[in-house]
């Protein structure tokens, strides 16, 4: 089928390459307006936060989400002066639709308060501008705009300069790698071309899916950076088999293609689907945050493997073989037998010391792991933003005059089920039984609680409390807190009957965050390894190498965590690579780690083991077999490897604390899995298992409608 697709494409070729300038435009178009539609927000539909959040928007016209807070160094801390201050303070908000001031306090030289809205955050944060405007025209020219909308406002330009900045990086990164790998020719614009496209035609689909979803603020950078690696790792690998097949001088150009593209374009079919398992088991979780994540992550492989089977083989056959052969410098992967090459040299000695090097890869991977048992994870964090952002500036005075809870309290909203139930006297007395039991947890700062606005609404029925912790809202101790209000606290205070509690704020929201996606995360990893094992059942026609090639994802994502905390909450390298030093990772990242980390891993798998099959298809031994597939691939894929590295170096020297860390994470994970596990310890399980790497029963075969491998008797072949 690939044949008969590649010849058509290849007399089509112009009519292709037309259509992927369009969707180039198309998408380039989309890539300008995709920004003012993305999110950070954390919410999770149907948990206690999101509950909390609809009644506060609905009653108290009050958003989590789309409340600002105002800070304002003043000179004069007079009662009269504090009440002009907050005078100008009220007319500047009143510029923003449905705001009002809430939550005023003066605190040495220090005057903050709440501007509350019931936007959502994404209408609250383009707001950010008008509101600082307004202070400005009121007189209050040293005041200092943050919370979630002026941080999202703030951050959107960081992140859109990283992307700029992590691109030229990683396309010069990946032009000198390129040069080294293949030398200097023609070709070495094909990457290039396919990353465009595929950033192109990816973002255009997210700029579609996010008028009708959230999606997060992230995805740029993600989406072109990682584009960019499996643009290249695909054209290495495409391009490589092309110089191969042309070794046969009675070959011309147009059967070298499609020769290339039914094998190689095969292996790339797999690679992808692999690369789109991990991916899309991200739509299990119930969090649109990381379903965002896995939507957009799941469109970079499916447009990758559309681009390589249209418009890789039409690039090729306009290149033709002058345009892939090098000039001058010929390059690592140059034309000569690959069998006498360093691989294949690293191949034999393996399989001569199979046990030893198994053994002792094992035990650098657990040794990279082991820091893994430190693990934290916060849902986000406040600290790590980038200090020259006004937000951020903002956010440091609140902390140090009046303590890191005050700009994200938690907010205990009551349901007492009727209008003017909440100051009935038994619902009063309730209500300051619960709040003396929620301040007497050594983690409260503040509680602030009343009998009328902002604290009840206008029809009486709902109540607030305010509960000020003395950490940031994902710090360990603030999630404790919510966990203990909701477990403990609450309960205990005998709240009249038919009475409801919802616990929320950004430290509840942080709190239900994490619970669900990490209540989802084993389920992720099991259908994740059970769709992986049956794709790859049926392409290795082996019962034991995907099961093998599973194992060994899990083994590649352990150690990878452990080098993040070693990076991240040790700082092993972090001054070397200019990174944040935390004490927690932030949630989103670990699962994202391992859904694309698992792919790439098969993608590596795919490659190598691919080649190994038909060398033992051709009637080669198992020795004779893993050695060729090593010395074809080996070096295609640690130079891939390298390469998927530099691209992902754009997001470890960005400003965001989280894309540090999911650079990081992917790019130590990347090179660990290239190298040590699919270079030395692959190779040397499958030397101890010999020839029960191949098979495959006659029963299983049918079920799979490929041909079957029987198990061959020992020694049948050299």
């Amino acid at each position: 089928m690939l044949e008969r697709w590649t010849r058509a494409i290849i007399r089509w070729r112009f009519a292709v390459i037309a259509c992927w300038v369009v969707i180039l435009f198309l998408g380039s178009l989309a890539s300008i307006k995709l920004p003012e539609l993305l999110t950070t927000s954390l919410t999770i539909p149907g948990t206690s936060s999101a509950q909390a959040n609809l009644i506060l928007i609905h009653s108290f016209g009050e958003s989590v989400e789309g409340t600002f807070t105002v800070v304002l160094p003043v000179e004069n801390s007079s009662p009269g002066a504090v009440i002009a201050l907050e005078k100008k303070l009220a007319t500047a908000a009143s510029s923003l639709p449905t705001a009002r001031v809430t939550q005023e306090h003066a605190v040495g030289t220090l005057l903050y308060a709440n501007v509350d809205t019931s936007l959502n955050l994404n209408r609250a944060s383009p707001a950010t501008a008008t509101l600082r405007r307004a202070l400005v025209r009121a007189g209050l020219t040293g005041a200092l705009v943050t919370g979630p909308p002026a941080l999202q406002h703030d951050i959107t330009p960081v992140l859109a300069g990283d992307l700029r900045r992590g691109e030229v990086i990683a396309l010069v990164l990946a032009l000198l790698l390129l040069i080294v790998v293949l030398g200097v020719c023609w070709a070495l614009l094909i990457p290039y071309v396919i990353a465009a496209t595929i950033a192109a035609g990816s973002l255009a689909i997210v700029y579609l899916l996010a008028q009708r979803f959230l999606m997060v603020l992230y995805i740029p950078n993600v989406v072109e950076l990682i584009g960019l690696g499996l643009a290249i790792d695909y054209s290495l690998l495409i391009v490589h088999r092309f110089r191969t097949e042309l070794l046969d001088g009675s070959v011309n150009a147009e059967e070298a293609i499609v020769r290339t593209m039914s094998t190689a374009g095969r292996t790339i079919v797999l690679s992808s689907v692999a690369v789109a398992i991990g991916l899309a088991t991200l739509l299990l979780v119930p969090v649109p945050f990381v379903r965002s994540l896995g939507a957009a992550g799941l469109v970079v492989p499916v447009i990758s493997l559309v681009a390589t089977l249209t418009l890789q083989p039409a690039l090729l056959s306009l290149l033709g073989r002058r345009g892939v052969t090098p000039v001058g410098v010929r390059g690592l992967i140059s034309q000569r037998d690959a069998l006498y090459g360093t691989w294949a040299r690293i191949a034999r000695g393996v399989i001569h010391r199979r046990a030893s090097v198994a053994v002792l890869s094992l035990v650098i991977l657990a040794g990279a792991g082991f820091c893994a048992l430190w693990l934290e994870l916060t849902p986000g964090s406040v600290t790590t933003i980038p200090h020259y952002l006004q937000a951020a500036r903002a956010l440091e005075l609140v902390r140090d005059k009046a303590g890191p809870g005050v700009v994200t309290p938690i907010e205990v909203v009551i349901d007492t089920g009727a209008a003017h139930d909440a100051n009935t006297p038994t619902m009063s007395a309730a209500r300051l039984r619960l709040a003396a039991a929620i301040s007497r947890d050594p983690e409260v700062a503040v509680v602030a609680l009343g009998s009328k606005s902002p604290y009840v609404d206008a029809t009486g029925r709902f109540d607030q409390i305010f509960v000020i912790g003395r950490h940031d809202f994902g710090d360990e101790a603030s999630q404790h807190l919510v966990n203990e209000l909701r477990d403990d606290v609450i309960p205990a205070a005998r709240l009249p009957k038919g009475t409801k509690v919802y616990v929320g704020g950004a430290a509840a929201q942080g709190v239900d965050f994490l619970s669900a996606v990490y209540g989802a995360f084993p389920w992720i990893v099991l259908v994740a390894f059970v769709l992986a094992y049956l794709v790859l059942l049926r392409a290795f026609r082996s019962l034991l190498l995907p099961l093998i090639a599973v194992l060994l994802d899990l083994v590649s994502v352990g150690a990878t965590y452990g080098l993040l905390v070693a990076v991240f909450r040790f700082g092993d390298g972090s001054s070397i690579l200019n990174t944040y030093h935390v004490s927690q990772i932030e949630g989103w990242v670990p699962i994202f780690i391992f859904a694309m980390l698992f792919g790439l891993s098969m993608d590596y798998e795919v490659f190598i083991v691919s080649r190994m099959r038909e060398s033992w298809d051709r009637g080669s031994g198992n020795a004779t077999a893993i050695t060729e597939g090593l010395a074809h691939t080996g070096g295609v894929v640690t130079a891939a490897s390298v390469i998927m590295v530099g691209a992902l170096s754009g997001l470890v020297f960005g400003h965001v604390a989280g894309l540090q860390e999911l650079g990081v994470g992917l790019a130590l994970g990347v090179l660990l899995d290239a190298t040590i596990v699919r270079g030395l310890l692959l190779p040397s399980v499958m030397a101890m298992l010999g020839r029960w790497n191949w098979w495959l029963p006659e029963s299983v075969a049918t079920l799979l409608r490929v041909a079957p491998s029987p198990l061959e008797a020992r020694g049948a072949r050299a």
